[in-house]
């Protein structure tokens, strides 16, 4: 019964979500605006408490067992107390403070003022390190070892010099070629791994749908 019963509520929720795209009946709409709304707001409650609780678990392990890099730890836990203390406590908007005094002068501390001021230039620096793993990813992947490789070569050169401004001066329609690559032969090959996917993920989904695939419910099969 308890593998049953997940399976049977994915199974009446999976053909339900389906169908209340097919039929447009009141009554289907309106319940599954319900499903979308309310109930998709309970999954993620449940699902912030485990993951949070899953976070705390695995940065105190690694402070119990002194893993490598565990002081990095403490900053983690410390920075999730203090972010959920001011979130809840302070306040989300500067305009509409909550219960704890988070304006001292000038300066005030909120949930957007943390984003603004900490992840936004933290999230910055990490993309900014990318473009070293990007550019040494696109020297393995652009070495001419065949027909593909080459293409690939020579369309990323194109791009990349119509781009800059030294290009135009090359021939003043290579912006305009540049373009016509990323417009054309790229939409397209986007367009075709996008449709693999999307067949991919309606595959996995009936698949678990039709209890197929269950390694969702963990413990085994």
């Amino acid at each position: 019964m308890k593998r049953r019963l997940p399976l049977l509520i994915v199974l009446i929720t999976g053909i339900f979500g389906a169908v209340a795209f097919f039929v447009p009946y009141p009554a289907i709409r309106a319940a599954d605006e319900i499903m979308r709304n309310d109930v998709q707001r309970i999954i993620a409650a449940f699902s912030l408490v485990l993951g949070v609780g899953s976070i705390v678990q695995h940065h105190m392990l690694k402070i119990q067992r002194r893993a490598q890099y565990y002081s990095y730890s403490y900053i983690t836990i410390i920075a999730l107390i203090i972010t959920a203390i001011i979130g809840v406590f302070g306040g989300i908007d500067v305009t509409r403070p909550g219960i704890l005094p988070t304006r001292f002068g000038s300066f005030s501390i909120h949930i957007q003022t943390l984003y603004s001021n900490m992840m936004v230039p933290l999230a910055a620096t990490m993309f900014s390190l990318l473009a070293f793993f990007m550019a040494s990813a696109a020297y393995r992947a652009f070495r001419a070892r065949n027909l593909e490789a080459t293409l690939l070569l020579l369309a990323a050169f194109i791009v990349m010099l119509g781009a800059v401004p030294f290009g135009r001066l090359i021939h003043h329609q290579l912006p305009a070629f540049a373009e016509w690559i990323l417009a054309v032969p790229n939409t397209a090959s986007k367009r075709g791994i996008l449709f693999g996917v999307e067949l991919g993920i309606f595959a996995t989904s009936l698949k678990i749908i039709l209890g197929i695939e269950r390694g969702w419910l963990g413990g085994g099969k």
